[in-house]
């Protein structure tokens, strides 16, 4: 009888150089073409009212572009509670670039998680010699509605960022194993450390090279390759020798841990002990593992903000969030056999570590830009291992990839839609306000849009919304107290204010709202508070003209014209105004300097396209 003939077998599977070659190009463009695709509305949309006006759009820095002195800046300065300045220079680079038009900004998002996307699947196919698994959880990363904050909000820019280096440092790494030495070594510790300057999230590699050490790599214990990808790959011959492998690159890390949380806590980000003790952060991780874990296979709903339960969180629901995950280590440590499993889950849980909330940074329980980097692992693990249970099965190829299909395609319309979401401010937090409770923080960014959009009136109920949540609600009360001093409330406006120095860690805030409190005391009739309140708020933030002028108008009011040219000039250098120029030219020329005042007239009229306005403005700001 004539021997049946089996089936060739399929070039997804096991291909050669020259059949991998191509379908990795093909499968790239397509992984790119449908990321931009499915993510090109963010072109429309514009600047998200949290953070990104102090990481773009309102920070002088920034806005100046590329320059030696925002280099300086960016790798000096720990605004913001961080230590990042390659992200720095990135955003700058766009406002040279761009300007201040969102588009621009949100493209370079855009097409760095379409980078990162054809990286991941380049790195996982050189790596394990699989291409269709690879590119799966390739298209999971670049499809997942889990990632669309970390695409969608420009000041998440560091997020993807720091993505791009991990990835290239991680097969930086794999062709190290191929020939160890001290310049491919090199390589994997600079492309790490832009990694930590884009942002410390990445802080976890050499925890990661470990696994990838064990699974596809195989390096240790002396292990034989299992398929062509591997075979060159050099063995280490202990597991101590592979940690010692590490220790420079674990060394960055702790270096880069230590900047972090002192940048953190002197940018007041970090939560104290008295906020969040060790046992509610333990319990709040616990349970947000478990939330993570369901956000993968189920991302609905999804928000900016997920409030910190604090003390509400019953025993039964973090020691449930245990049990689960110890059965579902226990499993994976069984299962010896399929090594991307413990890679996988290990990879999951590890990652998160530093965002888990045991050390507290802000007030949000988690984060989807949190899962940016951590879901990989729980993708490779789903991608693995249905592939091997169908070859187990002899389930015919072309049902996996018509499940694959339909899978992307669901996420894809849920991305879509959860896209949508962030087409406005008013739109993103109505939404967050729909899908999560006592949520303060998107009560304040609502009320912030609606002042943005000229309905300051309605933004008023979601500020006490926010202060009845929290009472001592900075943002919250810094905007109530605003509005009673509008309205001639000073005694109210005062008390908020004198609520929000004490309480916020955050110096432009503190800054912003001493500023505010000196005129309130400067309008009550008490020039000495009012000079204390002006001196705090310089203090807080040297680069905060209203306190400079708030000196200066004292001044001014007590007849020393000297101090007050001194204090207008000093405003002026950091931020030119036509009114401002005026103010100083009037200073001058009562104090006597007439040729002075005569340049800051012609300065003043330089850049002033309406000067008769200009001359008002200044003239209200003295009738005050």
């Amino acid at each position: 009888m004539p021997i049946p003939l089996r089936p060739p077998p399929s070039p997804w599977l096991n291909p050669s150089v020259g059949e991998s070659g191509k379908s990795g190009v093909i499968l790239c463009l397509l992984l790119a073409a449908v990321t931009l695709a499915l993510y090109n509305p963010v072109a429309k949309h514009p600047f998200v009212n949290y953070d990104d006006e102090r990481y773009v759009y309102e920070n002088p820095h920034v806005i100046g572009g590329l320059s030696w002195a925002t280099a300086r800046w960016a790798f000096t300065t720990t605004t913001e509670a961080n230590w990042h300045p390659l992200t720095w220079l990135s955003h700058a680079l766009d406002c040279q670039l761009f300007r201040l038009n969102p588009t621009g900004h949100h493209y370079v998002n855009l097409l760095l998680h379409a980078v990162n996307a054809m990286l991941l699947f380049l790195l996982l196919q050189r790596a394990t010699g699989r291409i269709a698994r690879s590119w799966m959880v390739a298209a999971l990363f670049a499809l997942h509605p889990i990632n669309i904050e970390s695409v969608a909000w420009i000041a998440e820019r560091k997020n993807i960022l720091s993505m791009l280096f991990f990835l290239l440092a991680l097969d930086a790494y794999r062709h190290y194993t191929q020939k160890p030495g001290p310049v491919r070594y090199s390589v994997v510790a600079l492309l790490f450390a832009l990694g930590l300057m884009a942002k410390p999230q990445v802080i976890t590699f050499p925890f990661v090279l470990l696994l990838w050490d064990y699974w596809p790599l195989r390096r240790m214990f002396g292990e034989p390759a299992t398929n062509a990808a591997q075979g060159s790959i050099a063995r280490a011959p202990t597991f101590l020798r592979l940690v010692l492998e590490k220790l420079p690159l674990m060394l960055m890390s702790t270096a880069s841990s230590v900047i972090t949380v002192k940048a953190q806590k002197a940018g007041g980000a970090v939560g104290s002990l008295m906020d969040y003790p060790f046992s509610l952060r333990l319990e709040n991780a616990l349970v947000s593992y478990v939330r993570y874990l369901g956000k993968a296979f189920w991302p609905w709903p999804l928000a900016p903000i997920y409030p910190h339960p604090e003390n509400s969180l019953e025993t039964w629901q973090w020691a449930g969030a245990l049990l689960v995950l110890a059965i579902l280590t226990a499993v994976v440590l069984r299962a010896r056999r399929y090594r991307y499993l413990p890679v996988g889950w290990f990879w999951f849980l590890g990652t998160l570590v530093p965002m888990i909330g045991l050390v507290q940074v802000g007030s949000q329980a988690m984060a989807d830009r949190y899962a940016y980097l951590s879901f990989l692992g729980l993708f490779l693990m789903l991608c693995w291992g249905l592939s091997e249970l169908a070859e187990a099965r002899d389930i015919p190829q072309r049902w996996l990839a018509v499940s694959a299909v339909v899978v992307l395609a669901a996420l894809s319309v849920v991305t879509h839609r959860q896209l949508g979401y962030w087409s406005d401010n008013l739109t993103l937090w109505s939404h967050t306000l729909r899908v999560t409770k006592d949520n303060f923080l998107a009560e304040d960014n609502l009320g912030g849009a609606l002042i943005s959009a000229g309905r300051a009136e309605e933004a008023m109920p979601h500020f006490q919304r926010a202060v009845a949540i929290n009472p001592y609600d900075g943002t919250a009360n810094l905007n109530l107290a605003v509005n009673a001093q509008a309205h001639g409330n000073l005694r109210e406006a005062i008390d908020r204010y004198n609520i929000v120095v004490h309480v916020t860690r955050e110096d432009r805030q503190r800054s912003t709202a001493y500023s505010n409190l000196g005129f309130a005391y400067r309008a009550a009739g008490n020039p000495a508070q009012a000079r204390n309140s002006f001196t705090a708020a310089i203090a807080a933030n040297p680069e905060n003209i209203k306190p400079l002028y708030g000196m200066a108008l004292l001044a001014q009011s007590s007849g020393d014209m000297e101090r007050a040219a001194d204090y207008f000039g000093r405003a002026l250098v950091l931020q030119p105004t036509d009114f401002g120029y005026l103010l100083l030219a009037q200073a001058l020329e009562k104090s006597g300097h007439a040729a002075e005042a005569q340049t800051a007239r012609q300065r003043a009229s330089e850049l002033s396209p309406d000067l008769s306005q200009a001359e008002q403005t200044a003239r209200n700001l003295l009738a005050q």
